[in-house]
């Protein structure tokens, strides 16, 4: 693909973004809709629809551009299924009356785990599983449609892997295994061409219609089918990706999953020796340009709603299999993600509203939180990883969505955006004021959020300056007045900087600074003016999901009814 032209990467000097789509969680009407649309699937009706013939053979197989987990496909050689900490035998999976987890069965049924398997092992040896796993689920989900199984994004993803591991699912010589394999391909595209628009924007509807598109690609007489794919997924992405190149719900591992969507699509199209539809091939580049905007010293990306640190080696695999050429995106303006980098420092801040409604189902409190790196090292990270965390208890998985959980300013322990039963961001942050300059030797970003206005009478305005080839970053918390409750009294704040692993901090003996001690030998200085600081525990969640021992920064105080200013810099003393 073309590289990206620079001059597209424009800095706005200022911006106001506003939340869009409610405060509220998911409304009783959607609730109710989304009810009734499963219901509808387990009617005689939605049956019939279903019936129809079924292809004798798949037209062509095309190639997974990803490489699996080694340590999940060396599982599955060894009799087990194993997806974030937990690992059932595939004897007692029980695919009619589940035991396992939410996520656990998305990984299951969405056959993700054959990219897994095919990674490590020869077709062989690996088809008897796969063919063994294919069994079973046809035998409890292929004629009955229920909820999961049936979902339109697993079916979608679930039909992208099928075509793309054909030879491990379609190797037998037993012809009633691989008619059943054929005839529920066959239904699940029908299913997906009735439900594909009703499924949740973002990463689930593009996988649907790519599901959609897959199927009219490898199914004879298929043309018509994969027209009205395209069409469908043309919708999709124009609902699902900002013209930035982000993705509904402001997470990386959402916008992750997707690039892998549309590249194991472009790989199907390539089977077939055909080109993508321009909305595809227009969309990737920008995908790609955004999610490394996100991107750290050490080619790994920073924590953000949810998602972990995905690690150098697999994000250099994801842009390898894109073919895109491009640098990352210092402004995303609609998606949110602010960048400064200059000599080996990057610093990445989330100046932007929360997101909202269903894009938000494991969405974060983390309005003006920031992230900061020196090279391979970094420095200040927000805890994140709480849609991946292994082995950890409820608890803590919601505690790492908070406002507390990110680095950046927490006013009365409370959360600038509420977190909702539901997993949705409730009322809080609706506008951010944002303004940006750039200038040879120095980077600065100013923004503003009224997470706080209406409970607390405050506005919390962050700046960060970033200047001195990078080995100075100063910044800026200010809480002013606002709204119409008036403050009273003092209201205690704190600022928490989240250190990175391995990072060492000592305060000194006047209270006012620490001396930061990161990996390889540098040593930054940090100093405060307007709080007090202290040094206490925190944690990280890896590339993996593991809890990594972390410590923490914390500046603490009180505001006056007429705000609070506190300055803080970071500088690489060597």
């Amino acid at each position: 693909m073309p590289p990206i032209d620079p001059a597209a990467d424009g800095i706005e000097q200022g911006k106001r973004l506003i939340r869009q789509g409610g405060d509220h969680g998911l409304s009783l009407s959607e609730r109710i809709a989304d009810r009734l649309q499963r219901l509808a699937w387990r009617t005689p009706l939605h049956a019939m629809r279903l019936r129809g013939r079924y292809p004798l053979k798949l037209l062509t197989v095309a190639d997974d551009p990803f490489f699996g987990d080694v340590d999940r496909g060396e599982a599955l050689l060894q009799g087990m299924m194993r997806f974030r900490g937990e690992t059932l035998n595939l004897h007692e999976l029980s695919l009619d009356r589940p035991g396992f987890s939410d996520a656990f069965g998305e990984y299951l049924h969405g056959f993700e785990w054959l990219r897994d398997l095919s990674s490590v092992t020869t077709r062989a040896r690996g088809a008897p599983i796969a063919e063994g796993l294919m069994r079973q689920w046809i035998a409890a989900h292929g004629a009955k449609v229920s909820d999961p199984a049936w979902r339109g994004d697993l079916w979608g993803r679930r039909i992208l892997f099928w075509v793309a591991h054909a030879p491990l699912i379609l190797s037998s010589t037993d012809l009633v295994y691989r008619s059943g394999v054929l005839h529920a391909l066959a239904r699940g595209a029908r299913h997906l061409e009735r439900t594909a628009d009703r499924t949740p924007p973002g990463p689930p509807r593009i996988a649907a219609w790519c599901g959609v598109i897959a199927a009219g690609l490898v199914i004879p007489m298929g043309d018509a089918r994969r027209a009205f794919g395209e069409a469908g997924l043309t919708r999709a992405l124009a609902q699902s990706v900002t013209g930035d190149g982000g993705i509904a719900g402001r997470s990386p591992a959402a916008l992750v999953d997707a690039i892998r969507l549309l590249t194991m699509l472009r790989a199907t199209y390539a089977a077939r020796r055909l080109d993508p539809i321009e909305p595809v091939q227009e969309a990737l580049p920008r995908m790609v340009a955004a999610l490394l905007g996100l991107m750290h010293g050490d080619r790994g990306l920073s924590s953000w709603q949810g998602a972990g640190p995905l690690d150098a080696e697999r994000l250099a695999e994801l842009v390898a299999a894109t073919g895109v050429r491009t640098r990352p995106l210092r402004q995303s303006r609609e998606w949110g993600y602010q960048r400064l980098a200059m000599g080996r420092a990057v610093a990445i801040l989330d100046a932007a509203p929360p997101p909202a409604g269903r894009a938000a189902a494991a969405g974060c409190a983390s309005t003006l939180a920031f992230e900061f790196s020196d090279g391979p090292a970094r420095i200040v990270v927000n805890c994140g990883g709480g849609t991946i965390a292994t082995g950890v208890p409820d608890e803590l998985r919601l505690g790492l969505r908070t406002t507390a959980a990110h680095s950046t300013l927490v006013l009365r322990d409370s959360n600038s955006s509420a977190l909702l039963p539901d997993g949705t961001l409730g009322k809080g942050v609706r506008e951010v004021e944002l303004s940006r300059h750039e200038q040879d030797a120095a980077s600065r970003i100013e923004a503003s959020h009224d997470g706080y206005a209406r409970r607390f009478g405050f506005l919390h305005r962050r700046q960060l300056v970033m200047t001195n080839e990078g080995r100075d970053l100063r910044g800026e918390d200010m809480l002013l007045p606002a709204g119409r409750r008036k403050a009273r009294g003092q209201t205690g704040f704190a600022i928490r900087f989240h250190l990175g692993p391995q990072v060492e901090a000592s305060a000194t003996a006047d209270g006012q600074a620490a001396i930061v001690r990161v990996p390889g030998g540098a040593i930054w200085q940090f100093r405060a003016r307007g709080a007090a600081l202290a040094i206490e525990p925190s944690l990280w969640i890896d590339a993996k999901g593991h809890v990594v021992q972390t410590e923490q920064i914390v500046l603490t105080g009180e505001a006056a009814p007429g705000g609070a200013t506190i300055s803080w810099l970071f500088h690489r003393s060597r």
